[in-house]
Parts: structure tokens; sequence; C-alpha cells
């Protein structure tokens, strides 16, 4: 096992991973930015060090900097979490050079599978379903005309690099392909620095199902069970709930069996997910595997009972996985719902300022993976999320109604956050029916806006007297303690 770990990340990742090292008994270093000094997991950190000033390319996405803090802590492996340089494959090809242990797949697997084109190929060879497209990259327009015809309308062009949305344009005809084609090369170049793209059949209103996979270095794979994440906006999961809703026996467990072979295909190691989207008629196509520990691997942790960062971390320390493929059949269900420093009542427009007030949910079947606390400043630098609600129940209707209860009972004041919007979210009758699909949330606003509206609006003062007064009548009244 390691000796020392450093966490090259921050936010409630940070804060998650520290957590398994100590379960693992292992000292643990974070690596912070200046803006960052103060956060959580710098104050429960056994060791931090600073990495550089706020901006992420010259602290978290400094590449020198946090190899020189692993060494000059004494560390012996680094974990990157997830974003910045989670699924950097020069970073992970560095810490082999220097000694160390990059705790995540090798190198040749993060840049085999991040490059999109060449994950089609390997999945196509490994006979993973895929959407019809290019069978690599496509480099002139005229190329991306006549592959979107042979294709068949809607396309969508596709950034072979990155994700989340950027680089994406959806083409109906050859105008939008004329249109959109440039400027998904623009936008790649601009975010991941590779303006390669290619195309593939768009479909509408999918459903968006992953599939969380652990490798080791021994062979083995399994995969833990499938999780929906359709709700979306963006191309940003908002909520993520396990098992996927409405989705038969044989569909799931063929879709695992597809997973565990396309992760295999890849020789895959470490915690991953293979993301799919699913038609309408039940049919799944691969879409791109993430070779990182994802936001949302908490629901598959409160079903399946299986701590992901503490079996990444084990595998990257060279011990075989002590899990069987016929003991992870989910109990019960979970959801878990993103909250983020956004104002759902003007285009979720991002937010900072400092928390004036934070009490957490709590109860039967709740879990919070937060850094927040009273006092604490969000910066504007980095992502807007504040940390995740997940709740769990022998059913999917409890998991329901304990979010609702764990989402009236959160307090945060001082910053807008998307608390109220989850509150109309979680009560909408389509989405309790579990008739959900990537577009889902924008028909979701139009049919909500207004409410969301009035929610959002409700004075900081009224939400902290609402707060204060429900602590109070429990401290004061013995029926309501009891």
């Amino acid at each position: 096992m390691f000796r020392k770990i450093l966490i090259a990340n921050r936010g409630e990742i940070a804060l998650r991973v520290l957590r398994a090292c100590r379960d693992l008994h292992i000292p643990a270093v974070i690596a912070y930015s200046d803006v960052d000094r103060d956060s959580l997991p710098v104050r429960l950190a056994d060791e931090a060090v600073c990495i550089g000033p706020a901006a992420a390319a010259r602290s978290y996405n400094n590449i020198p900097a946090v190899i020189s803090a692993a060494l000059v802590t004494g560390c012996d492996a680094i974990h990157p979490g997830y974003g910045f340089l989670a699924e950097n494959a020069y970073l992970a090809d560095i810490c082999h050079q220097v000694g160390l242990t990059f705790i995540g797949p090798k190198p040749d697997v993060i840049e085999r599978m991040g490059n999109k084109a060449e994950a089609r190929r390997v999945m196509r060879e490994a006979g993973v379903p895929l959407l019809p497209g290019t069978e690599g990259t496509v480099a002139t327009l005229g190329m991306a005309r006549q592959e979107a015809r042979r294709i068949g309308y809607p396309v969508v062009i596709k950034a072979v690099a990155g994700g989340g949305g950027r680089g994406m344009r959806v083409a109906h005809n050859d105008a939008e392909v004329t249109r959109g084609f440039p400027l998904a090369q623009a936008e790649a170049e601009s975010a991941f620095g590779n303006g390669e793209v290619y195309i593939e059949h768009f479909l509408e209103k999918p459903r968006h199902v992953e599939v969380q996979v652990l490798g080791d270095e021994h062979g083995t794979i399994v995969a833990l069970g499938e999780r929906d994440c359709s709700l979306q906006r963006r191309h940003q999961k908002v909520v993520e709930e396990a098992p996927a809703p409405n989705l038969s026996r044989k569909v799931r467990d063929n879709l695992l069996r597809t997973a565990a072979k396309g992760a295999k295909a890849a020789h895959y190691s470490s915690a991953g997910t293979l993301e799919f989207l699913l038609d309408q008629e039940g049919r799944f196509y691969f879409m791109e595997m993430n070779t990182r520990i994802q936001v949302e691997h908490p629901v598959t942790e409160m079903v399946t009972g299986v701590d992901l960062l503490t079996a990444q971390i084990r595998v990257a320390a060279g011990e075989p996985l002590r899990l069987n493929q016929r003991d992870l059949e989910p109990v019960g269900h979970a959801i878990e719902c993103r909250i983020t420093a956004e104002d759902a009542a003007n285009d979720f427009m991002p937010a900072v300022g400092t928390v004036s007030t934070f009490v957490a949910p709590g109860g039967p079947g709740i879990r919070v993976d937060s850094h927040l606390f009273t006092g604490y400043t969000v910066p504007s630098h980095y992502d807007s999320l504040l940390g995740k609600i997940i709740a769990w129940g022998k059913t999917r209707d409890e998991a329901i109604a304990r979010m609702e209860r764990a989402l009236r009972e959160t307090v945060i004041t001082g910053i807008t956050q998307t608390i109220p919007f989850h509150r109309e979210l979680i009560a909408d009758s389509a989405f309790q029916a579990g008739d959900v699909h990537t577009g889902f949330i924008p028909e979701f606003l139009t049919r909500a806006g207004t409410r969301i509206i009035e929610t959002a609006t409700e004075t900081e003062s009224d939400v902290e007297i609402e707060a204060v007064d429900d602590l109070t009548d429990v401290a004061n009244d013995p029926a309501a303690r009891r």
C-alpha cells in the first residue's frame, strides 16, 4: 500500500479522496491554490501544500507544480479526482517516469479512450454497439457534408477530445453542417488544444445511461451497475440515479455485459465509466468512456455498498479486486442532486459570495458530499459545484420522498444556489414516473419556470428565519424532539 498520497484537486472530491485515504490509514497531502487556502479539505488534511495562484492553469492544471508537490512532501502516489488533470495521459506518464503511481489507468489507455474516434474504433472491434458514424476524424467541410449525408440526418459533430458539450454541434441538414462544422472545430481547439472532430448520427431525446466499471492489474473487470444521467442542461448532468428507472432486466443485463466487454477490450484498470445512449426501443449505443471517478459515483456506492474510492486506491497499489460480479446486484434505489452556485431564475447564471448559513440535511438514507461550511467564500475561478445530496431508499418512491425531505431541510444562504430548482424538479410528475430523456430539463423549465422563479426569489432572510424557527421549535418542544 502507498506511503502517502497527494490529492491534486479541490472542493468536494478532494474531501472525498481524503476520507478514503483516512479509511485506508494512508496519510494524505492536499495540493491547493492560494484562493483555496482556507478550504475545508486544506483544513482537514494531514499536510497541505500551495501549488500556485487561483488560475487553474497555474495551479491545479500545472503538471510541474503537482509533481514537485508530490516529491517534496514524500508522496509515492497522486490521486487526481475528477476534472483538472484526472484524464491527462501526460501526467500519468510523468508520474511513471519519476517513480510516482498515478491513481488511475495507464497513460496509453487514457490517451486511447480520451480520443473519442479511437475509442469508437476499440469498441467497434470489441463488438460494442455504436451509432452510425465516421470511421475516424473529418478534416474538411466537404468531407463533413458527404459523411453527414451518408450517415443520415440529424447528425452531431463532436470533438475527439474533451467533453461537457464543448466542440459539439447538431445539424439537421447541409446548411447546418456548413455553419456548425467550423464552429465545432474552433471550439474544440480553444477548449482542448485539439480541433479534430468526427460525426455520428444524432438520437432525438435518448436516455443517457452509464455503467460503472472497476478493473485491476490482474485482468479482472466487474460492472457495478448502471446510472441514469439523462437529466442534463447544456450537456451538464443535474440529477443522477441508480439503478436506471424503467429499464427491463434483459436490457440491463445486456448493458452490463457489454460494458464489461468494452472495458476489457480497452485493457482497463481502475474505476471508470462507459457511457451509452438508449433509444426508445431499448437499444443502446456506446458514446464514450471516462477514465476517472465520476461526480455521480455516490449513487452506485449507495446501492452496491462498494467504496469506489478505496477500491480505486487498492487497485492502483496492485491489489486484486475482491469483488465477484454475481454479488453486485443493486439493493434499493439512490438519487443524487448536484447543488451548484447558480441562479436558476436567471438562466443559471453562476454566482459567487460567502456562505452565511449552511445547514446540511440528515436522517435515514441521506448522504451529503460537500466542502461547504458557514463562512466559506465560493471563488469565481472554478466549477460551480457546491455539493451533492444523495438519497437512498428501498424503492425509487422512497428515495424520492427522502430527497424531497433532504432538499427541504437544506439551508444555504449568502449565495444563490439551485436547491429551489431541484425541489421543483424532484416533485415533477414526469420525473416521478421515470419518464426521462436528455431533453427533459428544457421541457421541465418551460412547464415550471414561473414556479422556480417564485421559489428562487424567496428572500435570504426569509430562509434564515424559517430555518432558525424550525430549529427553535425542535429545541423548545419536547414533542418535536421525539
